[in-house]
């Protein structure tokens, strides 16, 4: 299940008996719990910690009868606490069962107008992590509502943002947005954040790129951004002023040029494929599954435009020269990546 799922569920006052928070998404976490805290009265939020009470004494507390309401929420901070250590994978294997017997037993006759909420925000969906969630998704197994919390792709962020503005009645440029999303690494919660001081900021007044620089931390990834848009031009003296400034605030030039390397192979898949306005553009990536919006796609229909076939091919070259001069042992990164820029802008 999603979180837009329990949400849609939570409209229909459908409260579940027990529910399992897994992954680290923070900002569809704190939604959920503040939807679930809408659905029983004030002051009937419970919160426990695994790390300082066991699960025993939670279910002890499920079970107890309040003087004051029939409805209650009770939250319970580090689910995978409660799991059993073992030495070994092959030990972990059927070791859970009577650790979460308890639990069990409680699912089968939960305490009428109780919400029993378990956030296991540890571990991740892939990588070394996906095991250990599994043995956390198999120790909760009573539960049946297990709520995937994974984290926001870059265009679910931004269609995400773009609803908080709304919200909030903040006019934002396109392009500003893509670079606040780009900027936070698609990280709801740091951009909700953001975009709450934005607000008080910004009043009546539309908030573009300078205005992101200048408020958002870790904003560096804009001036990538400007970087690209610059070099789409084939804009040479903008192009080093934007390094220069990159340089100055530590911005780590491999990752640059690996942003660059996408916008210029993506160009000369839209040259190959005949795209010609940002439509085509948009449309086409979109089916081949590549997360694709309105000013990205004008970016690189600028690059297009500015690049004929072979000047593509040729900065496809540099890109690849300037990536194995990057891997050279002790290389200058700032010389190498003027080089590329007064190469490619030539």
């Amino acid at each position: 299940m999603t979180g837009s799922q329990l949400l849609a569920r939570l409209k229909n006052q459908q409260l579940p008996a027990a529910c399992l928070l897994l992954g680290p998404e923070a900002y569809e976490r704190r939604r959920l719990k503040k939807a679930l805290a809408v659905g029983v009265p004030e002051g009937s939020l419970a919160e426990h910690d695994l790390l300082e009470t066991t699960l025993a004494e939670v279910l002890d507390d499920a079970r107890a009868l309040s003087l004051f309401t029939a409805e209650r929420l009770i939250w319970v901070a580090n689910g995978e606490a409660a799991l059993p250590r073992v030495r070994s994978e092959e030990e972990g294997e059927g070791e859970t069962g009577g650790h979460a017997a308890p639990l069990a037993a409680y699912m089968k006759d939960p305490t009428p107008g109780v919400t029993l909420v378990f956030e296991a925000i540890r571990f991740d969906f892939e990588g070394d992590d996906k095991r250990r969630q599994e043995r956390v998704r198999k120790f909760y197994g009573a539960i049946p509502d297990v709520i995937e919390l994974r984290r926001f792709a870059p265009h679910e962020a931004r269609a995400e943002a773009a609803a908080l503005l709304r919200r909030e009645s903040v006019r934002m440029d396109p392009a500003a947005l893509d670079m606040l999303v780009e900027a936070l690494g698609a990280d709801m919660a740091r951009i909700a954040v953001e975009i709450d001081k934005i607000a008080l900021f910004a009043g009546n007044q539309a908030v573009g790129v300078d205005e992101i620089a200048a408020l958002v931390p870790d904003a560096r990834a804009t001036t990538v951004f400007a970087l690209v848009n610059a070099l789409g031009r084939r804009d040479r003296a903008k192009s080093l002023e934007v390094l220069d400034t990159l340089a100055k605030e530590g911005e780590y030039l491999p990752l640059v040029l690996a942003f660059l390397s996408t916008q210029f192979r993506m160009a000369v898949v839209a040259r190959e494929a005949g795209l010609k306005t940002t439509g085509q553009i948009q449309g086409h990536f979109s089916r081949l599954g590549i997360p694709m919006w309105g000013s990205r796609a004008e970016q690189i229909q600028q690059t297009v435009a500015k690049f004929t076939p072979p000047q593509l091919e040729r900065a496809l070259k540099l890109l690849f020269q300037a990536d194995r001069g990057l891997r050279d042992a002790r290389p200058d990164d700032r010389i190498l990546m003027e080089q590329f820029v007064i190469e490619l802008t030539a």
